[in-house]
């Protein structure tokens, strides 16, 4: 595709889709040009604000030529069928975590979007932050030795307490919202896992949303999970995720254990997180990132980005439909072995993606 703008579409219009809208002007080769919502005065609320249009139907923003990419930021359960839907229109899709909730709808995605020839990317998109980056880079030098344990920490606070609709994310649980940010990272670096064994409960049942409105907790609100990674020399990944413990917590973001020392990248989602390394039995002091964060903050629109810049230049897109699929994979299977109490084993694979080219 030849074009110096690609036209992007917001499907949906709730609490993600502002940051993104804010976010696509700062990228030269995108262009805002609408978005659809069920509820039309959001949408036409965000496209005001944006300066862009607000599509009166689904079929309306689906028939609009001047759309290249659709961002999917429709509520989890909805993921599959929309960007299936988007998908058969020709559109090129990003869509929010998860690609879809069962891993055979995933890999039915990403099959449909290779054999009509488009684009299919997923969030998160946090491995081509500068910090993430880095610590990818100390791996794959070496500087670690063979890395044999890491501890992923998840504690993501009680949504009801600041989102104005948290009852979807409770119809999932926190592995399928928040989880998710450390196993892109985790599956970026090390590639495939393989196997799963798990623990999952419902630490507090009883919400009320901020509206004052009660509502009982569906999903676990609390999963742990021993993962490993690329067969028996990989690492062993103890993930732990819940909707309880506050972000505060002295538990957080990734620690990588190799035989020659620690890596401690305090935040998963932050692209300018603090990066630490500790020779083993060693104090842990700062790492220096390859190179400044561009801005202090999350830029949401990065994985939209990196997919149009993928199609203009031709090269496989980092955020793969196929990486996705793999992680909707590892979901299911965690769920899967909390409830029955065996290990699972885990199959598909996916093309590991790039570092970014300033990382290599």
């Amino acid at each position: 595709m030849s074009k110096d703008r690609l036209g992007v579409a917001l499907l949906g219009s709730g609490n993600i889709a502002a940051p993104y809208a804010s976010d696509l002007p700062n990228y030269p080769h995108l262009k805002l040009v609408g978005v659809y919502d069920l509820i039309p005065a959001r949408a036409q609320a965000l496209a005001e604000k944006s300066a862009c249009r607000a599509y009166s139907s689904f079929d309306a923003l689906l028939d609009d030529p001047a759309v290249d990419i659709v961002a999917n930021l429709t509520i989890f359960e909805a993921h599959y069928q929309t960007t299936r839907s988007l998908l058969e229109a020709g559109k090129h899709v990003y869509s929010e975590k998860p690609l879809a909730m069962r891993h055979t709808e995933a890999q039915e995605l990403a099959d449909l979007a290779r054999s009509r020839g488009l684009r299919l990317g997923c969030s998160p998109f946090t491995l081509m932050g500068e910090c993430q980056q880095t610590a990818w880079k100390w791996i794959r030098e070496g500087r670690l030795g063979q890395v044999r344990l890491v501890y992923a920490e998840v504690n993501h606070g009680r949504i009801e307490t600041w989102h104005p609709s948290p009852q979807p994310f409770y119809a999932v649980g926190p592995l399928y919202d928040v989880g998710v940010y450390p196993l892109a990272i985790l599956t970026g670096i090390f590639g495939p896992a393989s196997r799963v064994s798990a623990f999952s409960t419902v630490l507090m049942p009883q919400r009320e949303a901020r509206s004052g409105v009660p509502f009982q907790v569906a999903a676990p609100d609390f999963t742990v999970a021993l993962l490993q990674f690329g067969g028996e020399n990989g690492p062993l990944v103890r993930l732990t995720a819940n909707f309880y413990a506050s972000e505060k917590s002295k538990q957080d973001g990734i620690e990588f254990h190799g035989d020659l020392g620690s890596l401690y990248m305090k935040s998963w989602f932050a692209p300018d997180s603090a990066l630490f390394f500790a020779p083993f039995d060693k104090k842990y002091t700062p790492v220096a990132l390859i190179k400044p964060a561009s801005a202090q903050g999350v830029h949401w629109s990065t994985g939209i980005s990196e997919l149009a810049a993928a199609i203009q230049a031709g090269r496989p897109h980092r955020n793969s439909a196929g990486q996705a699929a793999h992680v909707v994979e590892i979901l299911n299977a965690t769920l899967r072995s909390a409830e029955t109490g065996q290990p699972e084993e885990i199959c598909s694979t996916f093309d590991a993606p790039a570092p970014m080219d300033w990382a290599v």
